[in-house]
């Protein structure tokens, strides 16, 4: 991707793309983490325009009737089952809370997005060798 031009991340409900299978539409779904703990609501899915694929879950945790509610990225490479419930590998409830909060009104820029990578364990998708994950399908 080192060719490529730098893509932008949008939040998929910002534009007017959907996604192929809407079955596959993961907003709304409560996101446990590898011992079962709710983590979370996937309040949105950023893409990168340039190849239209997600990158990060923007899961909404905390506060009550959505006042004081935090926003968290968390890459899809950490999926590792979607049933009814958004299922995280080996993040924890605790890992994803003490996550840098989301702002969308900041400028977001590469060594941000390297950043949330790094932290939780994921090679940045623009790096050498990256391959998609799979989708883990309902």
């Amino acid at each position: 991707m080192a060719d490529q031009p730098e893509s932008t991340l949008v939040k998929l409900g910002d534009t007017d793309l959907t996604l192929a299978n809407p079955a596959d539409d993961v907003r709304g779904s409560t996101v446990v983490d590898r011992n079962g703990n709710d983590v979370g609501d996937v309040d949105g899915l950023l893409i990168d325009e340039h190849e239209k694929r997600v990158r990060f879950l923007q899961v909404g945790s905390g506060g009550f009737l959505g006042i004081g509610e935090k926003k968290r990225l968390i890459p899809v490479d950490a999926v590792t089952a979607v049933d009814e419930k958004v299922h995280l590998g080996a993040t924890t409830r605790d890992q994803v809370a003490e996550s840098l909060e989301y702002d969308p009104e900041l400028v977001q820029e590469r060594d941000y997005y390297s950043g949330i990578y790094d932290y939780y364990g994921f090679a940045p998708y623009w790096g050498p060798g990256y391959a998609y994950p799979p989708y883990p399908y309902r």
